[in-house]
C-alpha cells in the first residue's frame, strides 16, 4: 500500500500526533508512507518512523488579503498535484480542512488514488470564514470519502458539505507514549508530596484555562498540597498568567510550556482536567485515562462524552458550568479511594481506542 498524509504542518498539536502515530503503525508493517506539509520541516515536533518519507513543500506563508490568498492557494494546489503525480498512491488523506479541501482540488481526475478528507474537529464550532466555508462545499464531494472523529460531526457534515461518503473513526490512544525533546522533568518544578492537578493543551480561548484556573483559585485555599499544571503554549499565554497572579496562585498554578516527555507528568499527575469550550475526539483525555488518571472534563461538543464513562473512569461536567466543575474536582480532591477506584477502571481505555482497533477501521476504509 502507498499512503500519502497531506497536513499544514508537524508541530505539536493532536491531529499532528495522530497523523505521525498512523504513518509510523503502517510504515512499521512495511507500507509505503510519505507526509507532506505545507510548512517547513523545522516545524516538526513528532518523530517518525526512518521508513517514512517526509516532503515539506514550504508554502505555509499568510497570505496578505484574499486576492493573495486565491493565488497562494492555488499555487499549493499546483505543487500538490505535482507531488500527488510523483509519489502515484494508492491512498491520500487529508488531515484538517483546509488539507482535505486542497487535496480535494489537487486530485481532479487522479482516479488511480483514493482520496479521503478529514475533520479533526466539530465544524460548527470552528467557523472557518466565507471563503473556506464555500471551497469545503465545493471540494468535499470531490473526495471519495471524509472522516469525522464522532456521530455528531458526521452527521454536520454529510447535511453541510455534500460528500459522498461519512465514516466515523476515532483518535486512537499509544501507551506509554515515546519521550523526545524538549523534555521537562516534573521534578524541576514541583516538590515532593504535591498533589497534582493536570491540564494539557494550545493556550487558546478553546482549552478553557481561563475556567480552569478559576476553578482552581475557589479551591487551592483548602488544598494546600495541591498545584494546578497546565502544559501547553499558545497565545493566551500571557493572559493567563496575568489571571494566575491577579488570583494570587503564584506558585500554584504552573505553565511550563511544551513537553516532549508528557508521558513523565501523566505518571505524575493525581487528576486530569480538560476544561475545552469544544474538541474533536481529544488525545490528551485518552492519553491521561491511558496513564490510569482519572480525569473529569465539560461533556462539550465534541468528544469527552464518547471517551469518559461517567462515574466509572471520571466525571463529565455540564459545559462551561464553574460552580459544577469546581465541585466535582473538589469531591475527587477529598477522596483518594473514589481517584483509586476511578484510575483503575480509566486503562480500559487503552484497548477501547487500541491503534490496532483504529488502525483496522482505516484500512476498511480504505
Amino acid at each position: 500500500m502507498r499512503l500519502v498524509f497531506f497536513i499544514h504542518s508537524l508541530s505539536c498539536g493532536g491531529a499532528e500526533r495522530v497523523t505521525a502515530i498512523l504513518a509510523n503503525y503502517w510504515a512499521e508493517k512495511g507500507w509505503d508512507v510519505s507526509i507532506v506539509t505545507l510548512a517547513p520541516k523545522t516545524q516538526d515536533f513528532y518523530e517518525l518512523h526512518p521508513k517514512v518519507r517526509r516532503i515539506a513543500l514550504c508554502l505555509a506563508k499568510e497570505s496578505r488579503n484574499l486576492v493573495w490568498s486565491v493565488i497562494n492557494n492555488m499555487h499549493r494546489v499546483a505543487v500538490f498535484r505535482k507531488v500527488l503525480k510523483a509519489e502515484h498512491p494508492d491512498v491520500a488523506v487529508g488531515m484538517m480542512t483546509t488539507a482535505s479541501v486542497l487535496l480535494g482540488l489537487a486530485g481532479v481526475g487522479m482516479n488511480r488514488a483514493v482520496r479521503i478528507g478529514s475533520e479533526r474537529i466539530h465544524p460548527p464550532m470552528f467557523p472557518l470564514g466565507f471563503a473556506w466555508e464555500h471551497l469545503r462545499r465545493f471540494a468535499y464531494p470531490l473526495l471519495d470519502a471524509v472522516v469525522t472523529l464522532t456521530n455528531s460531526s458526521a452527521s454536520w457534515v454529510a447535511k453541510n458539505t455534500g460528500a459522498r461518503h461519512v465514516e466515523v473513526i476515532p483518535n486512537p490512544v499509544i501507551w506509554p507514549l515515546p519521550s523526545h525533546p524538549p523534555r521537562l522533568d516534573p521534578q524541576d518544578y514541583l516538590k515532593p508530596g504535591q498533589r497534582v492537578l493536570l491540564g494539557v493543551g494550545r493556550l487558546t480561548e478553546q482549552k478553557g484555562f481561563d475556567l480552569l484556573i478559576a476553578a482552581f483559585a475557589e479551591l487551592a485555599p483548602r488544598f494546600p498540597d495541591w498545584v494546578l499544571v497546565i502544559l501547553g503554549e499558545g497565545p493566551l499565554r500571557h493572559q493567563l498568567e496575568d489571571q494566575v497572579l491577579a488570583s494570587g496562585l503564584r506558585g500554584r498554578v504552573l505553565l511550563p510550556g511544551v513537553a516532549g516527555n508528557i508521558g513523565d507528568w501523566y505518571q505524575r499527575a493525581d487528576i486530569y482536567v480538560m476544561s475545552s469550550r469544544f474538541e474533536g475526539v481529544p488525545n490528551t483525555l485518552l492519553e491521561a485515562l491511558a496513564y490510569g488518571i482519572p480525569s473529569v472534563s465539560f461533556d462539550c461538543p465534541t468528544g469527552p462524552g464518547d471517551i469518559i464513562r461517567h462515574g466509572v473512569d471520571g466525571f463529565l461536567v455540564t459545559p462551561g458550568n464553574l460552580e459544577e466543575l469546581t465541585q466535582t474536582l473538589e469531591r475527587l480532591m477529598c477522596d483518594e479511594t473514589l481517584r483509586r477506584r476511578l484510575g483503575e477502571r480509566a486503562v480500559d481505555v487503552r484497548e477501547r481506542f487500541s491503534l490496532k482497533r483504529i488502525a483496522t477501521m482505516w484500512e476498511k476504509l480504505f
